[in-house]
């Protein structure tokens, strides 16, 4: 029993992580060849110095002294599953059952886990109804070897029904003979940003350990990637930066930055901002949104209103969970949340990554049912903000190895990931693949362009928001480029939208949005807004005020938009208007010059209550002898149909 005694309690001690084995006498050792013996208390001593590669050698010249020399084949065993080399250690962990299989009955346990984390599903299963059948280990590895057995029967049934997945290596221009991870995109989808792992020298030797992490971008132009260039200082730096998030728009990046002279804990997640053509320096938003755990693989909400991270921190329910933290109305991160037991485990949870739909979010875990590693897995969030029970993405995206870090682009058809399937560029590529329709997101285009003085054609870096129309929800808050103006704002679709665009001493932009009735990605918007400064004479269409068919009643869809006008007015307290109100050619002239005078009287009406001055607004109706469309289409007289105001003075 000694002999048993000791390899348990080694196996035990190796599985759990500790650092010191019990000092052991070379007397308990089965094997009676003296050289045996002393080859394996070599390879204990580089174990404890946690020199693998050197306990291996010393093993097997233990092993080529005695074949059935079972504490050797025990810790070679564990070694090699230590280092993730599972099927290497299946032949040991069956060379040392065949030896003694009451040795140390534990060893079908671990045959299992090997088989399991090898692909191998019946041959775990019938290892995992031995370790049942027998009843002899603890009831922790007993309760494991029971829902290990569930993983068994779950991944022989996804193999048995795969899911649609042909992934497509992007090429040269993205991939490289390194290690490419990590990556991001734009709503667009058309800039890239991605993680490289690279040797500090560029003639690393074979077993070389010092290595660094850069972020690159590339642009999808012409029909296909450009060469991706490093992001640069002060983005990059000599440290490692990884695990990268981009918002919609391109202009926030939030990413992983480990030991850190102003970190927290042991990786903090950090942020930088797009000005121009370069980043600012990345700050460490401090507490409460990192703590001194390990917060790492942030990823924000197309709106910059919330972010996702997988963190360690006190509160988690397993090893790692993922947790969420929004944005108070100062701009600050509030205390972040866990996702509760639906999304977290008692296992890990990593990797988290929300759609720009802002409903759908994608994750690896270890801990719901899978194929044996960390799988990925999608739960979608309903209109009251729970998420819904986790799905496997199903096999072939998952297999026995260890996925995650999977992203989808805005239009919900691609995702990508990293993987070293054989016949890449490097050790590990960026592969992107076409989504089967149940794990799709809801999808989301977006509107492109420049905002710029209408006047002086200088760019304007303008606010935008998108609310719901039917709820005046805020749905996303950006901001044009100062620099070129530019913007990409994502646009989701399934509801109606009311987009203003605004800046300081200008009149702001109105526009609409219907994509209530879309259940796949319509053509994205793309358009340059002039915006007109405050000048007498200048005017603006509200396309979101709305009224029932030949009716002036105000629809409470109207007053989101209504407001905007009110604080214009109340932020120019100088600025007086004229309200008009304007009809399709459809109907007799007079109704529609009655129709058109009442429905600019609501509008007046509605302001007047808000506490603006009378003698600050007039009101007017036009019918339609101000087109500004054809009146011989219907999308034209719907042009035709508006409310605007105009400034008098």
């Amino acid at each position: 029993m000694k002999n048993r005694t000791r390899i348990f309690v080694i196996v035990v001690f190796l599985f759990l992580g500790a650092d010191v084995l019990p000092a052991q006498t070379n007397d308990d050792l089965s094997s009676s060849n003296r050289r045996a013996r002393r080859a394996y208390e070599r390879a204990e001593a580089a174990y404890h110095l946690r020199d693998h590669k050197l306990a291996i050698k010393e093993l097997e010249h233990a092993l080529n002294r005695d074949d059935a020399f079972i504490e050797a084949r025990l810790l070679l065993a564990d070694i090699y599953f230590q280092d993730g080399n599972h099927q290497q250690s299946i032949p040991h962990w069956q060379a040392a059952i065949a030896i003694d299989s009451l040795f140390f009955p534990a060893a079908y346990y671990y045959l299992g886990s090997a088989f399991l984390r090898s692909g191998l599903y019946r041959e775990a299963q019938q290892s995992f109804h031995t370790v049942i059948d027998m009843n002899m280990l603890s009831s922790g590895l007993m309760k494991n070897s029971k829902q290990l057995l569930q993983t068994c029967e779950f991944a022989m049934d996804a193999k048995e029904h795969p899911v649609d997945f042909s992934p497509v290596n992007p090429g040269p221009a993205i991939n490289s003979r390194h290690a490419e991870y990590s990556p991001a995109l734009t709503a667009d989808e058309q800039t890239l940003i991605f993680t490289r792992k690279k040797p500090l020298y560029e003639e690393a030797r074979e077993g070389y350990r010092h290595y660094y992490e850069d972020f690159y971008v590339s642009h999808y132009e012409s029909d296909e990637w450009q060469d991706a260039k490093n992001l640069g200082p002060p983005l990059n730096t000599t440290g490692n930066e990884g695990a990268q998030t981009i918002t919609a728009d391109g202009r926030h990046l939030y990413f992983t930055a480990c030991n850190r002279a102003d970190g927290l804990g042991s990786c903090d997640i950090y942020y930088s901002r797009r000005e121009g053509p370069g980043w600012s320096k990345p700050v460490n938003p401090g507490r409460p949104l990192n703590s001194p755990a390990w917060e790492s693989q942030p990823s924000i909400s197309a709106d910059g209103q919330s972010i996702f991270f997988a963190s360690s921190r006190p509160g988690s329910i397993g090893t790692t969970d993922i947790w969420m933290a929004t944005r108070s109305a100062s701009g600050n991160w509030n205390t972040p949340v866990n996702l509760g037991p639906v999304i977290n485990t008692k296992g890990n949870e990593l990797s988290p990554f929300i759609h720009a739909d802002n409903q759908t979010l994608y994750f690896a875990s270890d801990g719901h049912p899978g194929m044996g590693g960390l799988d990925i897995f999608y739960s979608r969030r309903d209109e009251h903000g729970k998420w819904g029970e986790p799905k496997n993405m199903g096999y072939p995206i998952n297999t026995h190895r260890d996925e995650f870090a999977l992203i989808v682009g805005a239009s919900g058809k691609w995702a990508w990931f990293a993987s070293d399937i054989e016949g890449g560029y490097g050790e590990s590529d960026l592969y992107m693949f076409e989504l089967y329709p149940a794990a799709r997101p809801s999808p989301v285009t977006y509107m492109k362009g420049f905002v710029f003085d209408v006047d002086t054609r200088e760019p304007i870096g303008a606010g935008f928001e998108l609310k719901d129309v039917q709820s005046g929800e805020l749905i996303t808050a950006s901001e044009a480029d100062p620099g070129n103006g530019s913007f990409l704002v994502a646009i989701p679709t399934g509801r109606d939208i009311a987009l203003n665009v605004s800046h300081t001493g200008y009149l702001f932009f109105s526009e609409h949005f219907s994509y209530a009735d879309h259940k796949t990605s319509p053509e994205p918007y793309l358009r340059n807004i002039p915006l007109k400064p405050i000048i007498e004479g200048y005017s603006v269409v509200l396309r979101n005020i709305f009224f029932e068919t030949d009716s002036y009643a105000l629809q409470e869809s109207s007053f989101p938009e209504l407001n905007n006008l009110f604080d214009l007015l109340k932020q120019n307290p100088e600025m007086n208007v004229e309200i008009s109100g304007h009809t399709d050619s459809t109907g007799s002239f007079d109704y529609n010059m009655e129709l058109s005078e009442n429905r600019a009287r609501s509008v007046h009406n509605y302001l007047i209550n808000k506490g603006i001055s009378a003698d600050r607004l007039q009101y007017r109706g036009y019918a339609d002898t101000i087109p500004v469309d054809t009146n011989e289409t219907e999308e034209g007289r719907a042009s035709n149909r508006r409310t605007e105001f105009k400034i008098i003075k």
